[in-house]
């Protein structure tokens, strides 16, 4: 009997100690665990989508697995993976949610760049420093933000999702 009552003291002792400091590491580790919970969850809806759209050729105006342009991918990535509806085109696109700095960018942000006189390339950041797109020449594909062909013609970023 005694020894039970010892054991319960203890226990109560101990847990009581460590229940000082819960409250607070809890608090902490929640909102660090829920910042990474949200990017997790937005890479990973982007790499399941990019899995299924993986090697789809690109095709100018195309909207299908059969081929697909780069405004229409992105198109269908935002309503498949967040149920969220963009613009068509990327000159549409360009005036959607608001510019975020390069160096502020974040897993779901656009990324548009200059290709031409006249023309524009869209994609989606999956990590830091890569983004998914549908690429002329080796159809849906993820390229670095780095590359020096995309550094050079980068134009924008823009945030869609919160």
């Amino acid at each position: 009997m005694k020894k039970n009552y010892l054991l319960a003291i203890a226990l109560f002792l101990i847990s009581g100690c460590s229940l000082k400091h819960i409250p607070i590491h809890k608090q902490n580790h929640k909102k660090y665990h829920k910042a990474v919970q949200k990017s997790d969850w937005i890479r990973t809806a982007l790499y399941n989508e990019y899995k299924q759209w993986k090697k789809t050729p690109f095709s100018y105006g195309g909207e299908s697995s059969q081929g697909i342009d780069c405004s229409a991918f992105v198109q269908k990535i935002y309503e498949d993976a967040f149920n969220v509806k963009l613009p068509r085109t990327t000159k549409e696109q360009l005036n959607y949610g608001y510019k975020v700095p390069k160096s502020s960018m974040k897993e779901g942000d656009l990324i548009f760049f200059k290709t031409g006189y006249n023309s524009r390339h869209v994609g989606i950041i999956i990590e830091k420093d890569k983004f998914m797109h549908a690429s002329t020449k080796h159809g849906v594909t993820i390229s670095s933000i780095y590359n020096p062909y995309w550094k050079n013609k980068y134009m924008q970023s823009r945030r869609i999702l919160p």
